[in-house]
């Protein structure tokens, strides 16, 4: 896969991080951003002794940022094989109940899990369609199925970006592009730690050890799939 290049999002630290790791080591090239760019250099200075790296820096709810983002990238590399929509939002800290969240929160929640996915996805999908291949993941929670007291918000947006990602898959039948829906679970991360301050998660899997299911739909065949990382990695056991 040496010559195949991956998009990541939210790749600075967590399960994003872990998941370059892990292309990485598989020969992907990669093309890498996070809000922080002082963590993010620091990524891709880690994984640039494995591989090809571009990192930009910058905020995915942005489009102007999005469009930077993947014409560097095509004129890097001249292909996107795989897009990863792992960069979330979880909205205010703590997390209020929806009679309780504004509409600015809201629109920002749905800006970054929704509509920030569908403009990447968007832009990679003509350079994926000319090859007649490519993968796109969107990473999800089972907060997007089931009815979380407070995670109203995130959970929304999550069960649109699921939907999304039928509708998507269902239109790129024949094209080659495969959509892929994965919910990494339960993960000691500090994205889980704002959403749930002073709860002890030290007992939950880390990003590392979910990361291998990310490698493993590399070579699923299917057109598009919702996975739940547990059962691919208990598959891969």
């Amino acid at each position: 896969m040496t010559n195949q290049v991956a998009l990541i999002t939210g790749a600075s630290r967590g399960l994003g991080l872990e998941i370059a790791r892990a292309y990485a080591r598989r020969g992907l090239r990669l093309i890498l951003t996070a809000r922080g760019a002082e963590p993010l250099k620091q990524a891709a200075d880690e994984l640039a002794a494995l591989t090809d790296v571009l990192a930009i820096a910058g905020d995915v709810a942005d489009p102007r940022h999005a469009e930077r983002l993947v014409h560097k990238g095509l004129d890097k590399f001249q292909r996107i094989d795989v897009l990863v929509n792992n960069a979330s939002e979880l909205g205010p800290s703590p997390m209020p109940e929806l009679q309780n969240l504004s509409r600015e929160a809201f629109e920002h929640i749905l800006r970054v899990n929704v509509v920030a996915p569908l403009e990447l996805t968007q832009l990679v999908i003509p350079a994926m369609r000319a090859h007649k291949t490519g993968l796109i993941v969107n990473v999800t929670s089972d907060a997007g199925v089931q009815a979380y007291p407070t995670w109203g918000g995130y959970g929304a947006s999550k069960a649109a970006l699921e939907h999304l990602s039928r509708v998507l898959a269902a239109e790129l039948e024949g094209s080659g592009v495969r959509v892929f829906v994965v919910d990494p679970g339960d993960m000691d991360t500090a994205m889980h730690r704002a959403a749930e301050p002073g709860v002890d998660l030290s007992h939950l899997p880390t990003p590392d050890s979910v990361a291998p299911a990310f490698v493993r739909l590399l070579d699923e065949q299917a057109a598009f799939g919702r996975f739940e990382a547990r059962r691919l990695l208990a598959v891969m056991a």
